[in-house]
């Protein structure tokens, strides 16, 4: 029977996002393997990797905040924006003193707007922005700015003697920590470039319970999270055996039949912007301790509507 739910992978670097997904279907020889939140190949750190009907839930995560930290070179910059394009332009940064640079960090919180960088996978017109890039064309489109929500940033380490910056990020979907390192590098008209980034952190996944691919060849299963885990946003209602039978059946749950309820959780009013009005009226439908699936409250029916059923009758003797 093949299992379902959410694995916290560390991706490491020189790999990348689809080739850790391919890495655990091998491994663990299934083929509904997913995975949420692109990391460039670059990047290492926390990947949710869904299995079997978990794959559904990627719709779910946009109330996730991500976590990075980010090490910054000044001095210089590439047209990738990160140490691994090619150099195009150096600075002098003798004059930079760490007043400054903390400054130009305090411009980059709450709500702002990107250009997304060219080596990205924005479309314009049907095709990647790295498309063009590589090709060394201009998009026949200039991309646009987008907004983005950045709820902190924290420098954690300045040294001027090799005029580096290691700092922490969270912020929304969408966020580019690289047009971060490039916009501070710009402000203090000295060029910057990202020289590492990790993902520390997305949603109710952190880094410190991740695991490596060479631990999920000796584990399996064994760190296997069940997909309602990461759904810690969503509220929560339990309803009896036979309210549960109908619901997975595609009822409506009337609120009447509600044994117990728990609210979805209040969400920042930055994060509105990034988010489907309807995840913000979203429950978890269990009976008994049995997740059923998720359910939006609707104002019209004034009944709990179900979007995604992610229990069959016949994966138990009994619902």
């Amino acid at each position: 029977m093949i299992k379902d739910g959410v694995l916290n992978i560390y991706k490491p670097e020189n790999m990348t996002s689809s080739q850790v997904v391919g890495a655990v279907r091998r491994i663990l020889d299934v083929r509904k393997v997913g995975h949420t939140g692109t990391l460039d190949p670059m990047a290492t750190g926390v990947l949710p990797v869904c299995i079997g009907k978990a794959a559904r839930i990627m719709d779910y995560l946009n109330f996730d905040l991500k976590k990075y930290r980010c090490t910054l070179q000044f001095g210089f910059t590439t047209d990738t924006l990160d140490i691994w394009g090619e150099k195009l332009e150096t600075y002098d940064c003798s004059n930079l003193t760490e007043k400054d640079v903390r400054e130009a960090f305090n411009a980059f919180e709450g709500l702002i707007y990107q250009y997304p960088p060219m080596y990205s996978a924005v479309r314009i017109q049907g095709k990647h922005l790295y498309e063009y890039a590589r090709k060394g064309v201009k998009p026949p489109v200039e991309p646009k700015k987008r907004k983005v929500y950045i709820e902190d940033l924290t420098i954690e380490d300045i040294d001027m003697a090799d005029f580096r910056v290691t700092f922490t990020v969270s912020c929304s979907k969408g966020t580019y920590i690289r047009t971060i390192c490039q916009d501070v590098g710009e402000a203090l008209k000295v060029g910057a470039t990202m020289l590492n980034l990790e993902r520390i952190g997305t949603g109710a996944l952190k880094v410190e319970n991740s695991i490596t691919l060479e631990e999920l060849e000796k584990t399996k299963w064994e760190n296997l999270l069940p997909t309602d885990s990461i759904l810690v946003n969503f509220g929560k209602v339990i309803v009896n055996e036979n309210v549960g039978f109908r619901f997975v059946d595609g009822w409506h749950i009337s609120m009447k039949d509600i044994l117990s309820l728990e609210e979805p959780k209040q969400v920042d009013e930055n994060l509105l912007d990034f988010i489907d009005p309807k995840l913000l009226r979203a429950y978890r439908v269990y009976t008994g301790d049995i997740f059923l699936g998720v359910a939006y409250f609707s104002e019209k029916y004034h009944k709990l509507v179900a979007d995604k059923v992610f229990y069959r009758r016949d994966d138990d003797e009994n619902i």
